[in-house]
């Protein structure tokens, strides 16, 4: 059941990652058009700064427990 759960894990970071990567080279794109909405620039990193912090905590949820 772990190494099920540990897959899943896996999978969803991996697609998260890619959806931030993806929303950072559009990010770039955008601006060095210099005429590119800003609302939309804004709304991005809006949406790429919520997709960090998703990978951030499935990246918590992967890394065991350690009692100091």
């Amino acid at each position: 059941m772990q190494r099920r759960n540990d897959k899943d894990l896996r999978d969803q970071l991996a697609q998260l990652r890619a959806e931030h990567r993806k929303l950072d080279d559009e990010i770039i794109s955008l601006e060095a058009t210099g005429s590119a909405d800003q609302l939309l620039i804004k709304r991005l990193k809006k949406k790429k700064l919520a997709l960090k912090d998703q990978i951030t905590i499935i990246e918590d949820q992967m890394l065991p427990d350690i009692i100091a």
